[in-house]
């Protein structure tokens, strides 16, 4: 069954193997804590571009902010993000 939920986690999977994760935690608008990622997640932070670019890649419509060029897109089968997420 496809939901809001599985829609989400789907789309936060795809731009956090693509993008990274700090543009998938600025992606998803959770708020950063300490005890997210370990020691990580307090080096890495999004920048506007990258969020506007990772929105722009996955619905493939330009965005004015997004970076220019190619960035790399991960190759995936097509059933590689898809599960069963209640």
């Amino acid at each position: 069954m496809i939901s809001a939920h599985w829609l989400r986690h789907t789309t936060l999977t795809w731009v956090e193997r693509v993008y990274g994760y700090a543009v998938a935690l600025a992606y998803a608008g959770h708020a950063e804590t300490p005890n997210d990622a370990g020691t990580t997640a307090r080096y890495v932070e999004a920048t506007l571009q990258e969020i506007a670019t990772a929105l722009s890649r996955l619905t493939g419509e330009p965005h004015p902010l997004a970076l220019p060029g190619n960035l790399p897109v991960l190759d995936l089968p097509g059933d590689a993000l898809v599960g069963d997420y209640d």
